[in-house]
């Protein structure tokens, strides 16, 4: 099967607005795909995160969002690999590991030190993905969240 990576862009709000429901149902949110549009089109609008869509068939089948962060001690601006996606259908045909190697390039186009990601434990899909992909894993730190 062949496929394509692009960059996303407001014309791509529905398709990428559809995976991103999908996804955030992988992760056991309600199905709001109003809100997760209103979500995508606001990063969009403020440029505040980069989305790479793959195309299969005519039709986005796959998506990375990255968020900008600077690194303090290497002092340079990294990406956040924050969320990664491939329909259900079109898993195991390398399309994942294609968005990561997008993701890499996007690294040396914007002159960032590299990419960082969490997942969840449980994640056996991507626990296995990303050491595949070149990425290290941080036994070092943990991490804390704070929601208001």
């Amino acid at each position: 099967m062949e496929f394509k990576i692009r960059k996303a862009s407001l014309e791509d709000l529905n398709e990428t607005a559809e995976l991103f429901n999908l996804y955030r149902i992988f992760y056991r949110q309600e199905s709001d795909v109003e809100r997760g549009k209103a979500f995508l089109k606001e990063r969009f609008q403020n440029s505040e995160s980069d989305i790479f869509l793959a195309m299969a068939d005519g039709k986005a089948v796959g998506f990375v969002q990255l968020y900008k962060l600077f690194h303090y001690t290497k002092l340079q601006k990294q990406w956040l690999l924050s969320d990664l996606f491939v329909h259900p259908d079109y898993r195991g045909k390398g399309i994942s590991v294609a968005l990561i190697e997008r993701s890499k390039q996007w690294c040396a186009e914007t002159n960032a030190c590299g990419l960082m990601l969490e997942t969840e434990k449980t994640n056996d899909i991507g626990n296995n993905l990303y050491p595949r992909c070149g990425f290290e894993y941080d036994g070092l730190h943990n991490y804390y969240h704070w929601w208001k």
